[in-house]
């Protein structure tokens, strides 16, 4: 029997206890003279993944989702959820005492202009918000005549008696010859940055960029290997490092006050409180409100600091990995696509049992990854839908949603793991029993997509927003579409999804070499099937034609593993897409073959085999 170490299958959500909890929310915002409260899922340091004791959304509202928000007022209450996560909020948040809105279709600040009464007093959190955030409630609290208050001291940290302690996972130190680049010359470019950017000091937020900066890792974050750190770096002299001294055994310290001055997390706000008349970067996406309001505000004083928002420049440069990253995610791949191979040998004669679920199906994965050896975590929770459930584009099993894979269906299942040398992301959408003919027709289309952009190639300083329509012309000429992005960037031994750079209608950042990123596109019909090919893949140059005014790049597909045969209609494929097709899977058989087993490669040799008539 297999089983899952990484991940959970709980029906998590507190939607029995949400009626008690408002209730007492709302008498604890009375006591406080407010009249409602403003609560984002959110940390600190927004981070994707939180830890437990920072699960505030989910414990006032029973929603267990990656991204969503809540406002609570004295009469009306509304949760606000993305189009991912509609079927779930259904099932987890109580509609007697909670609206369920779209968060794109009917933002909070909407519907706060529409509930929020003249006179009112909202609250909120200025360490959950960031400073962009709490413009935009500012912003709607004066249309209304009402007035934004920010809280010291969360009101609901006053009433969850049962609150898990904040993580305390040991820092480790990343190995150079992973790393690729030291500390010290890490800093060295990093000054050169502020620098152009008429910084005196710059506050790194994101605990990504403190793990890439500090070239450290940790385990604060769930299937993330973060420290939960801040970190601020002066154009001249040493930076501070702002982490629990817990987590540091002495030759971590040591190691880490080479280079800085390693510091307790209360010390941030004195020091920055210190700051006079400094020009302060502070990262848009990941800097919390209250770090302007303490570098402003200088403690009181009349003379603050000078707080610059704008894109932290670490976050590009984390992005573009260098030869010793990308020798790893290319080792990792070739690891992991062993793994999913013999996943799918496996999967092919258990589903055919009839008895198969989607949970058995994730704990063989992991298990499969696991014996690897060099397994750390799973970088996300699997997402493993079979029939309907494939449908729901970031479905969580659970005990309750539970479903026997059935015949006659397609199955999904995006995964992906936290190796030391990188991290992977990968979607198999897999043919159990017959295909309708239908379904091939939408897989095919999918595949078109995805063969288009891993075949691109495009001028240097391309953005992900011109390459998109790519991945969807074949859709589109059906009248179809999917409503997620075609891809994210991926760190290296850190998120899985990372940016700046991604593949989307939203994404304006130029692909530069060295970006990993995921080519995804899918198509989902409600209550039916679902399907996404996903590979990860490395921005590199391309060779230049004659005449050429301009560098190319291209993209080099790290993912191995095959593509399944039984649902492509070769009939709707190009030569040059059948081409495509054929090397990547006689790729994938020369890579992976030696590695697996005889009866896992007998079946890869079939798997992978040159198309044929459709």
């Amino acid at each position: 029997m297999f089983e899952a170490r990484f991940q959970t299958f709980d029906d998590a959500s507190s939607r029995a206890q949400s009626a008690g909890r408002v209730a007492a929310l709302r008498a604890e915002l009375k006591r406080r003279g407010l009249d409602g409260l403003a609560v984002p899922r959110a940390d600190r340091q927004q981070n994707e993944y939180l830890p437990a004791s920072e699960e505030r959304l989910a414990w006032l509202t029973g929603f267990t989702g990656s991204a969503g928000a809540a406002i609570v007022l004295t009469e009306r209450a509304a949760v606000f959820v993305d189009g991912r996560y509609t079927v779930q909020a259904l099932a987890q948040i109580d509609g007697k005492v909670f609206a369920i809105e779209h968060l794109v279709e009917k933002p909070p600040e909407q519907w706060l202009e529409q509930n929020l009464k003249a006179g009112a007093r909202l609250g909120y959190d200025p360490w959950l918000h960031t400073a962009d955030g709490a413009e935009k409630l500012k912003k709607v609290c004066a249309t209304v005549g009402a007035t934004l208050v920010p809280v010291d001291g969360n009101p609901i940290d006053a009433l969850w008696s049962d609150r898990p302690a904040p993580p305390s996972g040991p820092v480790v130190l990343r190995d150079i010859k992973l790393a690729g680049e030291s500390t010290a010359d890490k800093l060295n470019r990093i000054r050169v940055e502020i620098d152009k950017l008429r910084a005196d000091v710059l506050v790194v937020s994101d605990p990504q960029n403190v793990a890439w900066t500090f070239n450290i890792r940790g385990s604060d974050v769930a299937h993330t290997p973060l420290a939960l750190a801040f970190a601020t770096i002066p154009r001249d002299g040493r930076p501070a490092l702002y982490v629990d001294g817990a987590k540091l055994d002495n030759t971590v310290r040591s190691a880490l006050e080479e280079f800085s001055d390693v510091r307790s997390p209360g010390d941030l706000i004195r020091d920055l409180a210190a700051l006079k008349d400094k020009a302060v970067r502070l990262d848009q996406g990941s800097a919390a409100d209250a770090l302007t309001r303490l570098i402003a505000d200088n403690g009181g004083e009349s003379l603050g600091g000078k707080p610059v928002r704008g894109a932290d420049p670490i976050t590009l440069m984390k992005a573009t990995k260098n030869h010793a990253e990308i020798a790893g995610m290319k080792a990792a791949h070739i690891r992991d696509g062993v793994a999913m191979t013999r996943f799918l040998h496996w999967f092919d004669g258990a589903a055919a049992s009839g008895k198969l679920t989607e949970i058995e199906a994730v704990a063989a994965l992991e298990n499969f990854r696991r014996d690897t050896g060099l397994l750390k975590d799973v970088s996300f929770p699997t997402i493993s839908g079979s029939g309907p459930n494939g449908a729901i584009v970031h479905y969580r099993v659970t005990q309750s949603s539970n479903r026997t894979i059935g015949n006659n269906e397609l199955f999904l299942i995006d995964s992906g793991a936290q190796y030391e040398d990188g991290t992977t992301d990968i979607t198999r959408t897999i043919a159990v029993g017959a295909p309708s003919e239908e379904m091939r027709d939408r897989f095919t289309r999918v595949l078109k997509g995805h063969i288009a952009i891993a075949s691109a190639v495009f001028p240097d300083g391309t953005s992900g927003a011109q390459l998109d329509p790519l991945a969807r012309v074949a859709l589109w000429q059906a009248g179809l579409d999917f409503d997620h992005g075609t891809g994210h960037g991926v760190g290296s031994y850190l998120s899985v999804h990372e940016g700046p750079a991604r593949i989307s209608k939203l994404g304006t950042v130029a692909l530069k070499r060295g970006m990993i990123l995921s080519n995804e596109p899918g198509y989902y019909k409600t209550g039916a099937y679902g399907i996404r090919i996903e590979n990860l893949v490395l921005v590199t140059a391309a060779p230049a034609p004659e005449g050429a005014e301009k560098p190319l790049n291209a993209f080099e597909t790290l993912t191995f593993a095959p593509i399944d045969r039984r649902l492509i209609l070769t009939r709707m494929l190009t030569a040059k897409e059948r081409a495509w097709i054929d090397a990547y899977h006689a790729q994938v058989q020369k890579v992976l073959g030696p590695l697996l087993e005889a009866p896992a490669r007998a079946w890869l040799n079939a798997a992978t085999r040159p198309l044929g008539p459709s």
